[in-house]
Protein backbone atom coordinates (compact mmCIF):
# COMPACT_ATOMS: atom_id res chain seq x y z
CA UNK A 1 0.00 0.00 0.00
CA UNK A 2 1.44 3.24 -0.50
CA UNK A 3 0.88 6.43 1.58
CA UNK A 4 1.09 10.15 -0.21
CA UNK A 5 0.94 13.33 1.48
CA UNK A 6 1.12 16.31 0.24
CA UNK A 7 3.93 18.84 1.22
CA UNK A 8 3.05 22.14 0.64
CA UNK A 9 4.23 21.96 -3.06
CA UNK A 10 5.55 18.58 -3.29
CA UNK A 11 4.08 14.87 -2.93
CA UNK A 12 5.52 12.51 -1.01
CA UNK A 13 5.31 8.51 -1.45
CA UNK A 14 6.67 5.81 0.45
CA UNK A 15 5.63 4.45 3.93
CA UNK A 16 5.13 7.33 5.78
CA UNK A 17 4.99 8.20 9.75
CA UNK A 18 5.43 12.11 10.04
CA UNK A 19 5.06 15.16 7.62
CA UNK A 20 8.78 15.38 7.81
CA UNK A 21 9.77 12.64 5.14
CA UNK A 22 10.37 10.02 7.64
CA UNK A 23 9.56 6.88 7.00
CA UNK A 24 8.82 3.21 8.83
CA UNK A 25 12.41 2.24 7.22
CA UNK A 26 14.40 5.63 8.09
CA UNK A 27 12.98 7.66 10.66
CA UNK A 28 15.77 8.99 13.04
CA UNK A 29 15.61 12.83 13.76
CA UNK A 30 17.86 13.89 10.70
CA UNK A 31 15.93 11.60 7.69
CA UNK A 32 14.43 14.60 6.85
CA UNK A 33 15.08 14.91 3.14
CA UNK A 34 13.20 12.92 0.21
CA UNK A 35 14.44 11.92 -3.14
CA UNK A 36 12.95 11.72 -6.70
CA UNK A 37 13.93 9.19 -8.88
CA UNK A 38 14.33 9.75 -12.74
CA UNK A 39 11.33 7.34 -13.39
CA UNK A 40 8.30 9.23 -11.69
CA UNK A 41 7.05 12.61 -9.79
CA UNK A 42 6.76 11.77 -6.03
CA UNK A 43 9.13 12.32 -4.26
CA UNK A 44 9.91 9.22 -2.18
CA UNK A 45 11.31 8.91 1.65
CA UNK A 46 13.51 6.62 0.51
CA UNK A 47 15.03 3.95 -1.77
CA UNK A 48 12.97 1.02 0.24
CA UNK A 49 9.52 2.85 0.08
CA UNK A 50 10.14 3.48 -3.48
CA UNK A 51 10.55 -0.62 -3.72
CA UNK A 52 7.58 -1.49 -1.88
CA UNK A 53 5.42 0.87 -3.19
CA UNK A 54 5.98 1.82 -6.77
CA UNK A 55 4.56 -0.40 -10.24
CA UNK A 56 7.73 0.02 -11.81
CA UNK A 57 11.49 -0.37 -11.29
CA UNK A 58 13.73 2.71 -9.97
CA UNK A 59 15.75 4.78 -12.62
CA UNK A 60 18.85 6.98 -11.33
CA UNK A 61 19.02 10.31 -12.37
CA UNK A 62 21.82 10.20 -14.75
CA UNK A 63 24.92 11.95 -14.29
CA UNK A 64 24.44 14.60 -17.03
CA UNK A 65 21.42 15.85 -14.76
CA UNK A 66 22.73 16.74 -12.11
CA UNK A 67 21.04 20.11 -11.72
CA UNK A 68 17.62 18.19 -11.60
CA UNK A 69 15.56 19.22 -8.57
CA UNK A 70 15.02 15.69 -7.02
CA UNK A 71 15.62 16.32 -3.66
CA UNK A 72 13.08 17.92 -1.04
CA UNK A 73 14.25 19.07 2.50
CA UNK A 74 11.61 17.70 4.64
CA UNK A 75 11.43 20.82 7.38
CA UNK A 76 10.91 23.80 5.22
CA UNK A 77 9.72 21.90 1.71
CA UNK A 78 12.75 23.09 -0.20
CA UNK A 79 13.99 21.59 -3.40
CA UNK A 80 17.60 21.15 -4.44
CA UNK A 81 19.25 19.94 -7.10
CA UNK A 82 21.44 16.60 -6.81
CA UNK A 83 24.80 18.67 -7.11
CA UNK A 84 23.13 20.56 -3.62
CA UNK A 85 22.33 17.84 -2.32
CA UNK A 86 25.16 15.32 -2.99
CA UNK A 87 27.59 18.55 -1.74
CA UNK A 88 25.52 19.59 1.54
CA UNK A 89 25.49 18.52 4.90
CA UNK A 90 22.16 20.16 5.61
CA UNK A 91 19.51 21.98 3.82
CA UNK A 92 20.46 25.41 2.19
CA UNK A 93 17.55 27.01 3.42
CA UNK A 94 16.49 26.17 6.53
CA UNK A 95 19.83 24.57 8.30
CA UNK A 96 18.02 21.27 9.18
CA UNK A 97 20.95 18.52 9.21
CA UNK A 98 21.21 15.64 6.90
CA UNK A 99 21.23 12.15 7.91
CA UNK A 100 25.19 11.63 6.77
CA UNK A 101 24.92 7.77 6.51
CA UNK A 102 22.67 8.83 3.37
CA UNK A 103 25.69 9.64 1.40
CA UNK A 104 25.88 5.46 1.58
CA UNK A 105 22.77 5.47 -0.47
CA UNK A 106 24.16 8.20 -3.40
CA UNK A 107 24.53 5.43 -5.97
CA UNK A 108 20.83 4.45 -5.44
CA UNK A 109 19.67 7.36 -7.01
CA UNK A 110 22.37 9.35 -8.84
CA UNK A 111 24.69 8.14 -11.69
Amino acid sequence: MIYRRRMAEVELGGRLVDGQSRCEHYRTELDVVAIRFACCTPFWACHLCHAACADHPAVVWPADDRGAHAVVCGVCRSTLSVTDYVDADGCPSCGAAFNPGCRLHHHLYFA
